[in-house]
């Protein structure tokens, strides 16, 4: 039997790959979360991390458990609701920002949605920065988006590394301003691309803006240029620009669950989707193919 409690603790260990964000995530000692760990591979008989003093790793039996520990908790919590009888209802506002496009973020909502047909759940996929406005003005409930390293607010889902990404076959003249391709602003970004660009000393000119996701990766694809993207979700038919190009370090990104100051009747509904998507949030590191990627 594996114990709940020790499933999440995992979740989380695997998700921020570090047991103090994963204890802070969920409110626990460090040493209690190091216990849990211990525990659950006690129970599987094997190790599910590689640790040292400066890093945390899943092992292969530690990725196959991402996925046993997944199930393992829907029904859990399934099962907790059909015999207590909650049932949420109501209307959640929830943002989603463009990062999360080509992800399994639709498999997730589809799941939240069969679990409680009674919420109206509506969606606005928007920039970070708008999305954080919003949010700020009382008009999203809910927030899953990027924010700036030195911002502390929200729940840590993950924490990955900027990187500069274009067309194979994309070549930069170092004489010439780099080509950029960016969302508009309020876009997290292209703040941290133009802040870089800048710190370098690098020239640079916008080559396309669009607010749209797909919008960029078509500009990409077609070879107009360079746009910072996080390491983690790099889309298909684009590829890292060689450190050789020259580009400046680009640092770290946070994506986060902000959910609003004020509570709402729309809360437990909020509470009860943040759960969901930090229970699964390995499934927002794999991007889906698209038809055109593959061609």
């Amino acid at each position: 039997m594996y114990d709940p409690s020790q499933l999440r603790t995992f979740l989380s260990v695997a998700q921020t790959l570090s047991f103090t964000q994963a204890a802070r995530r969920l409110g626990l000692r460090q040493s209690t979360v190091s216990q849990h760990v211990r525990r659950l591979e006690d129970a599987a008989g094997r190790p599910l991390f590689t640790r040292d003093t400066h890093s945390v790793q899943l092992t292969e039996d530690g990725e196959a458990m991402l996925g046993f520990a997944r199930r393992i908790l829907e029904v859990h919590e399934q099962a907790t609701a059909f015999f207590t009888g909650t049932r949420l209802r109501g209307r959640l506002r929830f943002g989603a920002s463009e990062d999360f496009v080509l992800t399994r973020l639709p498999e997730i909502l589809e799941s939240f949605r069969h679990d409680h047909p009674e919420v109206d759940l509506e969606l606005t996929v928007e920039l970070s920065g708008t999305l954080h406005e919003r949010l700020a003005a009382g008009k999203l409930d809910l927030v899953l988006a990027k924010r700036r390293p030195e911002d502390r607010r929200g729940e840590l889902v993950w924490h990955d590394r900027l990187v500069w990404i274009g067309a194979e076959r994309l070549r930069l003249d170092p004489g010439r301003p780099v080509p950029l391709i960016a969302y508009p602003p309020p876009g997290i970004t292209r703040a941290l691309a133009l802040e870089a660009l800048q710190r370098q000393g690098r020239a640079w000119r916008v080559a396309c803006t669009s607010g749209s996701l797909n919008g960029l990766i078509a500009a990409a694809r077609a070879g107009l240029g360079v746009m910072a993207h996080s390491r983690g979700l790099v889309p298909p038919g684009l590829v890292r620009v060689p450190d050789r190009a020259g580009l400046p370090e680009l640092g770290r990104v946070d994506f986060v669950l902000i959910t609003g100051e004020r509570r709402t009747a729309a809360q437990d509904a909020a509470d009860a989707l943040a759960a969901a998507i930090l229970a699964s949030g390995d499934r927002l590191h794999t991007a889906v193919r698209t038809a055109a990627a593959d061609r």
